[in-house]
């Protein structure tokens, strides 16, 4: 969903450095690391692509992504899949939006 844009082995090291740990997600989200395991399962966050499987690093704005499915799911009762979905689906009324 996300517009792809070329970068240069600088970029990508500046964004490896940029990207935190999973337990940082969950930090600055203000939910368990449990949670944030569980929104990993359902798709709602991607490693970040330097990241190795020993040290899985996200991109920073991964936390604001747990927080707003984590209010989904509290304040209207949806389940992880369905705070998923929410999310995509507003992340893709936002390009819509931004594209007009």
């Amino acid at each position: 969903m996300n517009a792809h844009r070329h970068t240069g082995p600088a970029d990508r090291d500046l964004a490896a450095e940029e990207a935190v740990e999973l337990t940082v997600v969950a930090r600055q989200a203000g939910v368990k690391i449990v949670h944030v395991r569980r929104y990993l399962e359902f798709g709602l966050l991607e490693p970040h692509p330097a990241a190795t499987a020993e040290t899985s690093r996200f991109d920073p704005s991964s936390a604001a992504r747990v927080a707003r499915a984590e209010r989904l799911r509290r304040d209207l009762g949806l389940n992880y899949a369905g705070a998923v979905l929410v999310c995509e689906l507003l992340d893709r009324i936002s390009e819509l939006e931004a594209r007009l």
